[in-house]
């Protein structure tokens, strides 16, 4: 991965506490993983960063290497990778998601 692309996404998830790398915006995800994360985040009430990896294939693929996770939406809490859509699913009916971001 380029070093300006790796710096890039570290100072996000550096930067903001809560950060949704996903497919579109929280405004206007575009697709149903990307979606449904957002809606998760939104049902437990906390503000978070969204990043849009459509707007730079870059990313898009970097994030994937960062994180050695092979999907988005990709989501971070802290500085460190908690799951894609699917875990953040599991997470969330478990109730653990909400301790994470709330906590």
């Amino acid at each position: 991965m380029d070093e300006a692309v790796s710096s890039k996404i570290e100072e996000t998830v550096n930067n903001n506490r809560i950060v949704l790398f996903m497919k579109g915006s929280k405004d206007f995800p575009q697709c149903g993983f990307s979606g449904r994360s957002v809606q998760i985040l939104q049902n437990l009430g906390v503000d978070f960063e969204d990043v849009n990896v459509l707007e730079d294939n870059q990313v898009r693929e970097g994030i994937k290497e960062f994180s050695d996770w092979p999907t988005i939406p990709q989501l971070y809490v802290d500085g460190e990778f908690v799951g894609g859509s699917d875990i953040m699913l599991e997470m969330y009916q478990n109730g653990e998601l909400e301790s994470v971001v709330k906590g």
